[in-house]
């Protein structure tokens, strides 16, 4: 390779994008700090909700309901029904998932597991297990590259870039994406007994559901589940996060719009990142209670406006999110406990 073809090569790998990298803990633990003491009746908020299981019973059955209805109807109307309906399902049910993950349903963690399991009944795939398994260390190491899940590979951003046609694609396969995440953290157990009753229920499931009310209604229920976290406006969910769609160093970001009431204000991301275990129907009183922490701080309030952009601004990508060193060995842990006493004063 000649001088002259080193320098373009070089050049080349300067312009493809990389991801911001900080040093330094997550900013939520902070804000935790400066919340519980400015505002120590939010302790109050914490706890269990098992008014819960109810939504999540109510869901699944509506979600199996419209299956059934639409297992004679032609390809259009289950692709129309999968977009306008399910999608909504679906994504509620991963909200339901993640308040389980959270044991913030009932006080047992084994009971929030099988209550998960049954909410992923309609979703087909078998994740509320694995969403379990990774969730909280997204939490405990947000950015990290080594534990959190959340966070694409730099293969990953390498390959999607900019371009919006991968990012269409990315955004539409999603589930794929994150199925593919699972081999490269070699460093979390993804296998034990709880994610093989997982696959079994979902096996019996697809089986029931193919036996009895044939190929279409499990289309409709795939379909709902693909868009529930894909091409679609709550599929924006994943991208309102913590990818960095305005410029100021914010890491995460929340979602005060119309369509928390359908996705049991899973919007309300740095409140729940902020007080982990505050129940979905108490999040928004975070907000109004401490306005000075969280008004100051970007939001969105469209996720069909977030989709567009994200995939139409050339400057953001799968880059456009933050990475940070690990943490010392028990520092993260350590800060955590630390918190979960200042809450338990």
């Amino acid at each position: 390779m000649s001088e002259h073809e080193r320098v373009i090569l070089s050049e080349a790998k300067n312009l493809v994008p990389d991801f911001t990298r900080v040093t330094g803990r997550e900013p939520h633990f902070e804000r935790t700090r400066r919340l519980l003491a400015s505002h120590p009746e939010a302790r109050e908020l914490v706890g269990n909700a098992p008014i819960t299981a109810l939504a999540v019973f109510g869901v699944v059955g509506a979600q199996l309901v419209v299956a059934w209805l639409l297992r004679d109807s032609p390809w259009w109307g289950i692709l129309l029904g999968a977009y306008l309906v399910g999608a909504f399902a679906d994504h509620a049910l991963w909200t339901l998932i993640h308040e389980c993950t959270h044991n913030l349903v009932f006080e047992k963690s084994a009971e929030n597991s099988w209550l998960q399991i049954m909410a992923n009944l309609p979703i087909v795939i078998p994740g509320a297990i694995a969403f379990r398994r990774y969730h909280i260390l997204h939490h405990n190491h947000q950015g990290d590259v080594e534990l959190d899940a959340d966070l694409p590979s730099a293969l990953e951003a390498r390959l999607v870039g900019n371009n919006t046609g991968r990012k269409a694609i990315w955004l539409a396969f999603y589930f794929l994406a994150q199925m593919m995440r699972v081999p490269v953290l070699r460093r979390i157990k993804f296998l034990d007994g709880w994610y093989v009753v997982n696959v079994v229920v979902q096996v019996a499931l697809i089986g029931a559901v193919v036996y009895g009310w044939g190929w279409s209604a499990m289309t409709y229920l795939l379909l709902s589940s693909i868009f529930a976290i894909g091409l679609h406006p709550v599929g924006a969910r994943w991208i309102q996060e913590h990818y960095l769609t305005v410029p100021g160093g914010q890491e995460t970001f929340s979602y005060y719009g119309p369509l928390n009431v359908l996705a049991f204000n899973v919007g309300y991301h740095n409140e729940h990142h902020d007080l982990m275990r505050v129940p979905w129907m108490r999040l928004p009183s975070i907000r109004r209670m401490a306005p000075e922490l969280y008004d100051p701080l970007h939001y969105h309030t469209s996720w069909t406006r977030l989709l567009f952009q994200f995939l139409f601004d050339p400057t953001l990508g799968l880059h456009s999110r933050v990475v940070r060193s690990p943490a010392p060995s028990g520092d993260e842990q350590r800060v955590a406990t630390e918190l979960q006493g200042l809450i338990a004063k």
